[in-house]
């Protein structure tokens, strides 16, 4: 290999680690729940809010610091602290410990995710970018589609810790290779550090939103509780987009929002993202919980969507540079709707081949279309400079997306004591990954027809400042 696809393997690798993460912990949640009985789903549903959340709130001024004292660095800084957090998972007593290294492992995930990407596109011209992004999203789907299998294997021969302890390996992999093949890059104009302050404020304002979420029906939705919550994640959210416009070195840099492609990218990724980690705990309570699956079957039932993902992300991206990011997604995100409509009639007795196998192809053509070449979308017309900052803002939406759409689904799912109550509870499920799917690619309509072939700052002054 030469050393540029070593260094692209390096980088891919840290996507695939902290994707085969999300999907590898989804398919193991029916046998942690089984490990701690004494905390239901709305508790242990922080056991992957709690990563995504502090992976979504750090993502940002993590691609910054990245932007200042080197993004090799930071990447591997990054991939070996996930290690250890991994490994903390796997020896973690209670359920209350788990989280805590949850979160521990999503905020060391947020380090290196911002700045694999940043160091992945000068590996290839303004023109090819999303196909690059494209390769980037088909590690990430490629991960997907292994953590199932996998995870339910591990499960099924030995127990759920050991899915955090697949990482150690698979860590020290990329960490080598990176070692090896990567160049260092950084902004020299970039001084200082970013807004901490907005990140922790943005972490507990998506924190008490999705707490809201979760528990709103077992608090009562107009409740103290609920409605404070709520109330003070407005707040928080509020804060944080003032102290963007006038800090220093803000969170986000309002000066981003002039391109159009970054705004309406990140919403659309926002959105696709609620649809698409709703639908990945979904589909495994459905599988263990209405079909009756065993976690390893179910964790196997999933793989030919993730495979297509991979399969698709590649050639979408070199599509999209053609033709343009909404001529892209618009499609994707309706063949994954479509998938999802056949999800909802999938009913109450096993049929993989006639029902799954198909709805499982369309979701995973329409992932692979769809949600890279929004991340591309939003990166297209952002100068170099700036790939640190925009790839981990992106980044950020879609955990933000992964928070929400996890606690959407706890609400909509419940606690069903009944086959027919939790058959309901999943069509409600996959009703509302529907609407979130449809509402990214009405999002992905005011993206440019065609890509524009080279970068342009419409604000050098502000880049500068």
């Amino acid at each position: 290999m030469t050393r540029r696809t070593l260094a692209l393997v390096a980088l891919c690798g840290g996507a695939f680690l902290g994707f085969l993460d999300a999907t590898i912990v989804n398919v193991a949640f029916p046998d942690i729940r089984a490990s701690f009985p004494e905390a239901g789903t709305s508790e242990l549903s922080w056991i992957l809010d709690g990563y995504f959340i502090a992976l979504a709130a750090f993502l940002i001024p993590a691609g910054g610091i990245a932007d200042r004292i080197g993004r090799r660095r930071v990447f591997v800084g990054g991939i070996a602290a996930f290690s250890l957090a991994s490994a903390l998972c796997a020896v973690a007593p209670t359920w209350e410990t788990l989280i805590a290294a949850r979160i521990l492992q999503g905020l060391a995930a947020a380090v290196a995710t911002p700045s694999s990407l940043a160091l992945l596109l000068p590996l290839f011209p303004v023109e090819r970018r999303a196909q690059g992004v494209g390769i980037w999203g088909a590690s990430a789907a490629l991960a997907a589609a292994c953590g199932p299998p996998l995870g339910g294997l591990l499960v099924e021969v030995a127990d759920w810790r050991w899915i955090f302890l697949v990482n150690l390996p698979l860590g020290l992999l990329v960490v080598l290779v990176a070692l090896r093949t990567l160049d260092e890059q950084r902004d020299e104009q970039a001084t200082g550090l970013p807004d901490l302050g907005a990140s922790v404020l943005a972490a507990l304002g998506l924190g008490l939103l999705a707490l809201a979420i979760v528990e709103g029906e077992r608090w009562g939705w107009t409740s103290a509780g609920t409605l404070g919550s709520a109330a003070a994640a407005v707040a928080l959210t509020a804060l944080v987009a003032r102290r963007c416009a006038t800090h220093p070195r803000p969170l986000v840099d309002p000066a981003l929002l002039r391109f159009a492609g970054f705004r309406w990218g990140n919403l659309g990724t926002l959105l696709f993202a609620m649809a698409f980690f709703a639908t990945i705990l979904g589909n495994i309570l459905f599988l263990t919980g209405v079909w009756r699956y065993s976690v390893l079957d179910a964790g196997l039932a999933t793989v030919p969507g993730p495979l297509a993902s991979a399969l698709v992300a590649g050639p979408a991206g070199r599509l999209a540079d053609r033709l343009g990011h909404r001529a892209v997604i618009v499609p994707g995100a309706l063949v994954y709707a479509c998938g999802l409509l056949l999800l909802r009639g999938a009913g109450d007795e096993p049929d993989w081949v006639g029902t799954w196998l198909p709805a499982m192809t369309l979701t995973g053509i329409g992932i692979g279309l769809a949600f890279p070449t929004l991340g591309a979308a939003a990166a297209a017309d952002v100068p170099p400079e700036r790939f640190g900052v925009a790839s981990a803002v992106n980044g950020a939406f879609r955990q933000f997306g992964a928070v929400l759409g996890t606690a959407i689904l706890v609400a909509i799912v419940g606690e069903p004591t009944t086959l027919a109550g939790a058959s309901a509870a999943a069509d409600d499920g996959y009703l509302f990954g529907i609407v979130a799917a449809l509402l990214a690619g009405g999002a992905a309509l005011a993206l440019r027809p065609r890509a524009r072939p080279a970068a342009v700052d419409p604000a050098p002054e502000a880049a500068a400042a």
